[in-house]
């Protein structure tokens, strides 16, 4: 051995290995060269010799990658022993230099870049185990090695595209030198090299990540328009000839996701696409990775005016508030807090795991960024290097500066052998301790206890490290990894999202990287995004934490997705905390109000009122701010938005009310109408001003808004319909007295589809009610006003009034909720009038029963949660009201009222229905209205059992009174049971009978 240059010491090898696998591989490796005698020769001196053994036996005996290089590269093996190390390494890249000055196809290519990397392996990871070479040497040795395979591969790239007429490359004659100069410049196509092959800090068996970037003005092309295209399929070409296997093995991966908004960008951008990108969209994960960031082929001095141009974007000039809170938020981005994953051996990740490599960069790149804007001198790319100029300018002490680096080079060189063994990009130890075992004797220990102990005391180093850099940054709101850096989802942090309740996590791992590129117009400015990653913690636990995580959070991110802006919000859930709960629980349990927020997040404002918290008003004090607010209108459009606006805000209370129980959907049909009264109140005298501007007006004439159903009975429920019917009384005049002159009935029809215009249609603020006309007289074939007379008529029964007994039905709900105070009168008169009529006992209930036969046709209500058609439900229900009001109210007037529940206690009152059954119908329609409620907040569709969240359940279980969903199912049972029975016994047998006694 005292000829060969290469010398090592025997008790710097690795001293344990598998003696079955290093006898088999020398075996294998001396009888590959028998037909070769001075290889031959070589192999058997080197065998025999005193220290070559135990360089065999470590190669063979603990790595089968290396073993089979060593079986195929029997040649160069001995050019290392003969010539040394760093001669074997020049040779290499000499070779590799060659390749821009001879003629080659790409196969040819292709292979020498392979044999190249091969033998570069092979010499580095000798280098390595026989500690000829410190940490530094070898990631340099790496990365010189992929910087000029990618010069040879663009080289080549560049030629053909010359010589297939594609672009110019700067010489003199193409045809002459293309194939005897090289690699060029000033061709307007570089290569930034980032991540560990920018810091020239490749690992043992390391992807390469890349950004490739042209200049379109630059390139001199032969079709200008082309040149894009043209790009795109040179950086194809280039990751093929790099990454793709063959029977030589490969060069090395390329990962081109580094580069800005990757999902959204070709894989070649231009210069100015990425200037642009840093300047408005960079993300605080890109400035710190642009650390690292060096052009390693191409157009050099193109590729370095580019850095030049970005270094403003990487290195700020002056340290403020946002600078430090932007610094903290790329932490959160890298790991939520010191609670994450325990340090541990077995399985563990010493890149990414607690007190991994990971932590030391990181630990290394946050400080550069606070203070590189203002000392030059921490721009710096290796990490030791920049762990040395911070202890340089004195922010970390000596101790922290020996004690990051030796854990930096300990770990780098367990990475190193993790990886030689099958050369895999692996950073994770082996879950069991026999392969444990096998790496400590492959890195150098003669035991894995010994081992054991010093990994630990690395991790647990830099661990506390890491964690006090950022003490003041704690966060209890959440535990575990919180990763959303880069391109792709960390394995710890789908884990931690699972475990919070997202069972779709990879997808909202994607999604919260899109929000962080600035494709949203609410995370376009940098200050945004800054904010959006403080909240992340606080905002994924309040997801979590409602009814349906998943779909609290696609919600959350529509709604993210339609906000105009984002920092006035951000800043306010920041302030706010309780309104970021708010928000979550709306997302995850109340679609309905979730699409109300996400098309005016303004509604959110409302809730730092302190109205907000307060009772609902009474129908004179909503008229009364209302009146206030429309004082600020300055035209028609502007009344129907602030009316809008002022109706949507107390939607949106009353809906967080029933979310929270602080209200009930029996209790909220009083607010809710009394807002929809208000609404129609507000809307009605600017309607009729700006219609008279063209008709002018009919004197001694006025008209009324009539409310039916759920307004007229006091019980608007959320997403409720109103049942308007509209009439209108006349004097001795007949013409209008505006420019356009309408008759009476005309005047007073268009006028009310006018009305009925302003009340529905949508604005930017959102639509008011929907409504529905069809309760007038004739229903959809009568005029949408009836005049006062023609209505009287209608419901005359003496008179053959045209009313059928539904009508009169629906009649009992009837309440005025505009009119002039004498038209008001004679309203109130009339319906009075017409529901204290004499009327016939049998045809009413005949005529109820078969009513409800065709509705059970149509809406069959066969699910207990269909609680209008459900057999004992709504329906049932106040069909048994309005049959004893219209059978009863001749005699005991005092019964009438809109109000169902109402109703039933002056029935009661009347001696007309027992305790029982009154106890009975109040405790099923509070149960019915109460759930309706719930659902029309928390379904867009029909309620299914089996496959609605826990949550949800939980929230109805709630809105009806008792503990769990099972009471709730056995409780509407029972109430159903019981109302369909009093339905039955009132009217069906009643019908029955009478239907036997006519046959």
């Amino acid at each position: 051995m005292n000829i060969f240059k290469f010398t090592y010491d025997i008790k710097n090898l690795p001293h344990n290995y598998n003696a079955n696998k290093a006898a088999t591989g020398l075996e294998r490796w001396l009888g590959n060269i028998k037909n070769n005698n001075e290889l031959s020769i070589f192999c058997n001196d080197f065998v025999n010799s005193k220290k070559g053994p135990s360089l065999l036996n470590a190669i063979f005996g603990n790595s089968p990658y290396l073993s089979q290089s060593m079986l195929r590269e029997h040649g160069f093996f001995r050019s290392i022993c003969i010539n040394g190390l760093d001669a074997a390494l020049d040779d290499i890249l000499t070779d590799i230099n060659k390749l821009h000055s001879i003629k080659i196809d790409e196969a040819s290519l292709m292979s020498s870049l392979r044999i190249a990397k091969r033998r570069a392996a092979l010499l580095i990871a000798i280098a390595d185990i026989t500690k000829n070479w410190d940490l530094s040497k070898i990631t340099t040795s790496l990365s010189h090695i992929a910087d000029q395979t990618l010069e040879a591969a663009v080289t080549y790239i560049l030629k053909s595209m010359a010589k297939n007429e594609q672009i110019k490359l700067p010489c003199n004659d193409i045809k002459d030198s293309i194939y005897e100069n090289g690699p060029y410049i000033n061709h307007g196509f570089f290569i930034i090299g980032m991540g560990k092959l920018g810091s020239r800090e490749l690992n043992y068996s390391s992807d390469i990540d890349l950004i490739i970037l042209f200049d379109p003005q630059k390139i001199q092309a032969t079709d200008q328009q082309e040149i894009r295209q043209a790009c795109v399929r040179a950086t194809r070409d280039l990751m093929r000839i790099m990454d793709s296997r063959t029977a030589d093995g490969y060069v090395f991966r390329t990962d081109l996701r580094l580069r800005p908004d990757p999902s959204a960008t070709s894989l070649a951008m231009t210069v100015t696409a990425a200037e642009t990108y840093y300047e408005s969209m960079g993300q605080n994960w890109e400035r710190a990775a642009m650390i690292k960031a060096r052009i390693v082929a191409g157009d050099q001095p193109l590729g370095q005016q580019f850095l030049d141009h970005i270094k403003p974007f990487i290195w700020r000039k002056h340290l403020d508030f946002a600078a430090i809170r932007d610094i903290h938020s790329i932490k959160r981005q890298i790991n939520a807090h010191r609670g994450s994953a325990k340090v541990a051996i077995n399985g563990h990740d010493i890149k990414i795991g607690r007190g991994g490599i990971r932590e030391i960069e990181f630990f290394a790149q946050t400080q550069q960024l606070i203070w590189g804007g203002r000392d030059a001198s921490l721009r710096v790319k290796p990490t030791c290097e920049a762990l040395k100029s911070l202890y340089d300018i004195g922010k970390i002490t000596k101790q922290a500066l020996n004690d990051l680096t030796a854990s930096y080079q300990f770990l780098r060189r367990l990475e190193h052998h993790l990886q030689m063994v099958d050369d895999k990009q692996t950073q994770k130890m082996p879950d069991d301790d026999a392969t444990i075992d096998a790496i400590s004797g492959f890195i150098g220990y003669n035991d894995g206890p010994s081992f054991r102990n010093d990994l630990m005391k690395y991790l647990q180093l830099v661990e506390g490290y890491y964690a006090d850099l950022f003490e003041d940054s704690h966060d209890e709101n959440i535990s575990g990894s919180l990763i959303f850096t880069g391109n792709e989802d960390n394995p710890d942090t789908i884990k931690n999202l699972q475990q919070m309740g997202f069972t779709d996590a990879a997808k909202t791992s994607n999604l919260i990287r899109i929000w962080h590129t600035g494709r949203y117009r609410a995370t376009r400015s940098e200050r945004s995004r800054q904010i959006l990653t403080e909240l992340m913690p606080s905002l994924l636990k309040a997801l979590a934490n409602s009814a349906s995580p998943d779909e609290a959070f696609i919600k959350f991110d529509a709604f993210l997705e339609a906000l105009p802006s984002g920092i006035q919000l951000f800043s306010l859930f920041q302030s706010y905390p309780a309104i970021l709960q708010l928000l979550a629980t709306i997302m995850g349990d109340a679609p309905r109000l979730a699409k109300w927020l996400a098309k005016s997040p303004i509604l959110l404002d409302s809730v730092l009122t302190s109205e907000f918290n307060k009772i609902c008003d009474n129908l004179p004090q909503m008229q009364e701010k209302l009146e206030l607010s429309l004082q600020q209108a300055n035209d028609f459009q502007d009344m129907l938005d602030i009316i809008r606006r002022w109706a949507n805000d107390y939607k949106f209370k009353l809906g967080v009310d029933i979310l929270h129980n602080k209200t009930t959907g029996s209790n909220i049909g009083q607010h809710i109408s009394n807002m929809a009264e208000a609404s129609i109140n507000g809307i009605m005298p600017w309607v009729i001003k700006e219609f008279s501007h063209a008709h002018g007006m009919i004197d001694d004439s006025s008209i009324a808004v009539i409310a039916f159903g759920k307004l007229g009975g006091m019980e608007l429920l959320p997403e409720s319909d109103l049942d308007l019917v509209f009439t209108y009384d006349i004097g001795a005049k007949n013409i209008s007295d505006g420019n356009k002159p309408l008759s009476p009935n005309l005047y007073y029809v268009r006028l009310c589809q006018r009305i009925t215009t302003a009340i529905s249609s949508q604005t930017g603020e959102g639509q008011l009610f929907e409504i529905d006309a069809r309760l007038r007289p004739a229903g959809n074939a009568g005029a949408l006003a009836t005049q006062f007379e023609s209505f009287n008529k209608y419901y005359d029964l003496a008179n053959n009034g045209k009313a059928w007994t539904w009508e009169h039905m629906a009649l009992t709900r009837a309440r005025v909720v505009f009119a002039m105070p004498n038209l008001k009168k004679k309203l109130e008169n009339l319906i009075y009038n017409a529901l204290t009529q004499s009327r016939n006992q049998e045809i009413i209930v005949q005529d109820i029963a078969n009513m409800r036969q065709r509705i059970a046709k149509k809406y069959p209500g066969k699910s207990p949660w269909d609680i209008k058609y459900h057999a004992g439900g709504l329906v049932d229900i106040e069909f048994i009201c309005q049959y004893l009001q219209l059978i009863h109210a001749n005699q005991f007037p005092q019964i009438l009222s809109t109000n169902t529940k109402q109703a039933f206690n002056n029935i009661y009152d009347a001696g007309l229905i027992s305790q029982k059954m009154l106890d009975d119908i109040i405790e099923s329609l509070t149960l019915w209205q109460n759930l309706q409620a719930m659902l029309r907040l928390t379904l867009s569709g029909k309620f299914n059992e089996e496959t609605a969240p826990i949550g949800l359940k939980q929230a109805l279980s709630k809105a009806a009174g008792v503990s769990n969903f099972d009471i709730l199912k056995t409780l509407m049972q029972e109430s159903s049971s019981k109302s369909h029975e009093y339905f039955n016994q009132i009217i069906t047998k009643p019908a029955e009978i009478l239907i036997k006694k006519t046959s």
